[in-house]
């Protein structure tokens, strides 16, 4: 596969459309790209990679594109919801803010993150039971910036 995830429709019946979205292993398909900034990028800078929130680089970096695609699932489900750019390469909610994960973000830096003192986990999200979370920034129309939650 030449991708981390997608989303689209199809028709299953006469008058009703299924929407479907489909996330690979972040570890087994191009991690570098799939799985950063856990994991060093082939190219482009050569900074350390952060400390995977919940110990599993795959599980982690896949985490990332489920909200980037279940973003694009929610928002653009048929092609003609919301995005940037032409509908033949749409830039979606999360995809316009690809790889910005907190404020003083730009290519090869994630931006500013919180640090767990511990365990050394970057995160900007924190869940039930004190589960960890990195989440990709969204667009926001209405300030023309990508939003991060941190």
């Amino acid at each position: 596969m030449n991708r981390c995830g997608t989303h689209g429709s199809t028709k299953v019946n006469k008058g009703h459309n299924f929407v479907y979205a489909w996330v690979g292993n972040s570890v087994t398909q191009c991690p570098d790209q799939c799985a950063w900034p856990f994991v060093q990028p082939v190219y482009g800078p050569k900074v350390p990679p952060l400390v995977a929130p919940n110990g599993d680089i795959g599980v982690d970096g896949m985490i990332i594109n489920i909200a980037t695609v279940l973003a694009g699932t929610v928002m653009n489900p048929f092609d003609g919801g919301y995005f940037q750019g032409p509908a033949t390469a749409p830039l979606e909610a999360v995809t316009a803010c690809t790889r910005i994960f907190g404020s003083g973000a730009y290519p090869g830096y994630p931006g500013s993150l919180l640090v767990d003192k511990r365990t050394n986990v970057s995160y900007n999200a924190q869940g039930m039971k004190g589960r960890k979370y990195l989440l990709p920034a969204m667009w926001d129309p209405h300030t023309s910036t990508c939003k991060t939650l941190v």
